[in-house]
């Protein structure tokens, strides 16, 4: 097929190899592997984990559960700060499939505990240093009291403790990944140690890509809830969790036009299709993609000299080395690859195989329709 236009490619044998070493990983260490969808957004590659025991799955939004509800997964957590406002579509999801939510503030359970009329599990957000949303490991009293709610409703079953380690993404180094997963494994436990008397069930649950992909210390913790592992990004080879062989995206952009006075080479490819993330190259610049060129039928890796540093709308600029430029032709299609794969993914909204396959997401008029109590959407079982 093809491509005219900028196109998200896909490579699904790398997918396939990231979820299965991320599965056999979670299996080796005992750990329940209830992968984030987030990333991906699509029914056709959710379907992909089923062939390494995948049942359960992680993802953001209530119309993200609703989507793969749908499309047949019935054990789904919702790992974003229960918005009491959709409340009627969380009885109707509820209704239909297991359903967990995820509550980092009093308030929050209270309105809940008036509300719901299905049984959902419960997690509490934990705050483990990333500074977004989540409850301090040591709020013993503040915990108690969205516990005492809990216990108090009948629908409402606690299920344990959830935190995102999420700054392990501004990490420094390898060695600080480590130091800040370990952090958080011990910030965790010591919430296990402190209820699981009464909760001798209770869940500890992590949930990023860098420490999931190097770490190796996950005693006493229970479940991991990685997303980018399967697409990975520069960001993620940039902090040491992944190869550029690992990578499993490109964004495929048309050259349309060369300017030699300035080294740089212009695309039709810019911040709607590959998002405005960036990381530091080794010249201290901003870097929104590395480019892969076709030199004689083979596919080559610039280096970080030959790089997507400014993007608009639509337009995107490489610059170039005076050597680099000649690997340029307009007409010709470069493969940017992404710095953030979970942006640049959603802004595509679809994937061309390597294979030759279109496959599509979770499109914006199912995420944008107006709210709904319906339950029609749903075939999965209870």
């Amino acid at each position: 097929m093809d491509i005219v236009r900028p196109t998200l490619l896909l490579d699904k044998e790398i997918c396939l190899r990231n979820i299965a070493r991320m599965a056999e990983k979670a299996k080796a260490k005992g750990l329940i592997f209830r992968p984030h969808f987030k990333t991906h957004q699509s029914a056709v590659i959710g379907n992909w984990y089923r062939q390494f025991g995948v049942t359960a799955i992680t993802v953001s939004s209530v119309r993200m559960a609703q989507y793969f509800a749908q499309n047949g997964w019935d054990d789904i957590t919702i790992a974003f700060p229960v918005n009491i406002l959709e409340i009627n579509e969380i009885n109707a999801l509820a209704g239909q499939i297991r359903l967990n939510l995820l509550i980092e503030n009093l308030e929050s359970v209270e309105m809940l505990s008036e509300q719901i009329s299905e049984d959902v599990g419960i997690f509490i957000e934990i705050d483990t240093g990333y500074d977004r949303s989540g409850i301090a490991p040591n709020k013993y009293y503040g915990i108690n009291a969205m516990l005492d709610v809990i216990r108090a409703t009948s629908q409402l079953q606690f299920k344990g403790f959830l935190s995102h380690t999420g700054h392990t993404y501004t990490a420094q180094s390898k060695h600080d990944i480590y130091n800040r997963h370990f952090d958080a494994v011990l910030k965790m436990k010591s919430l296990k140690n402190q209820f699981r008397h009464e909760f001798p069930d209770l869940i500890l649950s992590l949930g990023d890509t860098p420490s999931a992909s190097i770490c190796d210390n996950f005693n006493g913790i229970d479940e991991i809830r990685p997303g980018n592992f399967i697409f990975y990004d520069l960001m993620q080879h940039q902090l040491g969790s992944c190869n550029l062989e690992d990578i499993a995206i490109r964004v495929v952009c048309p050259v349309i036009g060369k300017h030699g006075s300035r080294s740089e080479v212009i695309i039709y490819g810019g911040a709607v299709h590959i998002s405005k993330d960036s990381i530091i190259n080794l010249d201290g610049k901003h870097l929104y993609g590395q480019v892969v060129v076709n030199k004689e039928g083979e596919k080559v890796l610039l280096s970080e000299r030959n790089y997507l540093y400014k993007i608009s709308q639509e337009h995107g600029v490489i610059r170039t080395t005076t050597k680099g430029f000649a690997n340029f032709k307009v007409g010709d299609l470069v493969e940017i690859i992404p710095v953030h794969s979970c942006l640049t993914a959603n802004l595509m909204g679809n994937y061309l195989t390597t294979e030759g396959e279109w496959i599509p997401m979770m499109s914006s008029d199912f995420y944008n329709q107006p709210g709904s109590s319906s339950n029609s959407l749903f075939t999965a079982s209870k």
